[in-house]
């Protein structure tokens, strides 16, 4: 009996995907540029079915690549042809709210907006608010240590998850939680792309809503004054709640597809909200809009009322779809800059964007330095995603060189392997996937993601080989 007969055997009929036409929806996650079809898809309903699918896999020693919402921007989900999809999209229940503790326990495939929706009776909300918020998941959330608009202020994911369970490669169940002593498992598995265990449960922190929010869009002649705008609002001793940053092709795009008043003449354009009690408010408001004119804003606009104040973020949160309304296809960038680097980079992308003659169209989550450019192309053009692939990984490169990292939310997944190799060591790397072996020694969960093998980057020139090896030749078989 072979892996996918196993699966069928042992699991509901109707929980395990193996026709070729069914099993098309799970070939990519956002980056739909890659693609490849598994052995099957499984979609187990509880944790006894995810150790049941496991120990399957384990046995058979085949890949198990687990998938959320399958919303990812870095290939993180893209299944192998000799793989497993674990699809946790029907563990999507909401175990308990607690409104003193200000806490909520959630299975994985619980979409991101449904807890804020669901907290909401008790005036909490959940804070991590990524632009596909209505689609993604809770788990892959966790997977990819998301941002969103609001993590200025309130923090990625990592900062609003109190403790997640586990089930290990082996079955184990393992519980991880923020008040454990020694080293820092919880903050580890965020951001860890699969790689280390199925997350079957998370208890996240639920905040108070805000007496009042306001927002502030401000629009500038000159990327570089807004970009100087955004580090002089820090300076002022104000953390917003959320500050973005659009540049003049994006800005156009987003108001063609979302209609909210966006001025099309502008450079750059930023959105800067301010939240609190109402006092604390109206004094950051009116701080804010003098920084703002300070740095030469030549427009203000603040929303008059709650519902006109997320009108105005719907414009950025539409941004990716809105521009690929003008191209056959985009391909979504995603690195970190400090705030000072933000107008260069910029001139920089510019430059690239002639060269490559590639549009590009930018949005920043500008107050912690997350640029997100997209690519516009045409991939029914010979040689033109190849071109756009060497674009990307360009611009990433110009993130370390300024003193950045190539991801900010979206993760490594099969995307920045190379570009990994540019910014850690080989001693680095090693650790990384020493970690990995502690949890799946037999390197089952989402291989070939999220760390490059040193063979790999020694190919490409970025380490060196001593005496035709590798500094570290038992790591060769990853």
């Amino acid at each position: 009996m072979n892996v996918v007969q196993e699966l069928l055997h042992r699991l509901p009929r109707d929980q395990v995907i193996v026709d070729d036409e069914q099993k098309a929806p799970f070939e990519c996650d956002g980056l739909s540029a890659y693609r490849e079809k598994p052995l099957a898809v499984v979609l187990p309903a509880d944790i006894e079915q995810v150790k049941q699918a496991l120990a399957i896999c384990r046995k058979h020693n085949t890949p198990v690549i687990t998938r959320g919402s399958g919303t990812g921007l870095s290939g993180g989900s893209l299944p192998l042809k000799n793989g497993v999809v674990l699809g946790l999209t029907k563990m999507n229940r909401i175990l308990e709210i607690d409104p003193l503790a200000r806490t909520a326990v959630v299975e994985p495939g619980v979409r991101n907006i449904t807890i804020s929706q669901e907290a909401a009776p008790h005036n909490l909300y959940y804070a991590p608010d990524p632009s596909s918020q209505v689609a993604c998941s809770i788990g892959g959330n966790v997977a990819e240590n998301s941002g969103g608009v609001h993590c200025l202020k309130y923090g990625l994911t990592v900062h609003n998850v109190l403790a997640i369970k586990i089930i290990t490669i082996d079955g184990e169940e393992l519980v991880l939680d923020y008040r454990d002593d020694g080293v820092d498992l919880l903050a580890l598995l965020n951001g860890s792309e699969g790689l280390l265990g199925v997350i079957v449960e998370i208890k996240v922190k639920l905040l108070p809503k805000p007496d009042a929010s306001q927002l502030i869009m401000a629009a500038f002649e000159k990327v570089s004054d807004c970009a100087n705008a955004v580090t002089n609002i820090l300076k002022s001793g104000i953390i917003p709640a959320g500050l973005e940053m659009m540049d003049k092709f994006s800005i156009k795009a987003a108001e063609a597809f979302a209609h909210v008043g966006y001025p099309l003449e502008a450079a750059a354009l930023l959105l800067c909200e301010v939240d609190g009690n109402q006092y604390q408010v109206e004094a950051d408001t009116e701080t804010v809009s003098r920084v703002l004119k300070e740095n030469g804003a030549y427009m203000l606009k603040l929303s008059r009322n709650d519902e006109e104040r997320i009108a105005l973020w719907q414009g950025r949160k539409n941004a990716f779809p809105a521009v690929g309304r003008l191209s056959p296809d985009y391909y979504c960038m995603d690195g970190t800059i400090p705030r000072n680097q933000l107008a260069h980079v910029l001139d920089e992308i510019e430059r690239m964007s002639k060269h490559y003659e590639l549009k590009v169209a930018n949005v920043f989550h500008a107050g912690d330095g997350n640029l997100h450019p997209l690519i516009l192309y045409d991939a029914q053009i010979p040689g033109e995603l190849k071109k756009t692939e060497l674009f990307g990984a360009e611009i990433l490169k110009l993130c370390i060189n300024v003193g950045g990292t190539i991801t900010g939310e979206h993760g490594v997944g099969v995307e920045k392997l190379d570009s990994m190799c540019q910014q850690f060591s080989a001693p680095e790397i090693e650790i990384f996937h020493k970690i990995k072996r502690v949890f799946d020694p037999e390197n089952l969960l989402n291989p070939g993601k999220a760390v490059p093998t040193l063979h790999r980057c020694a190919e490409l020139g970025h380490m060196h080989v001593h005496n035709g090896q590798l500094p570290f030749a038992d790591l060769e078989r990853f």
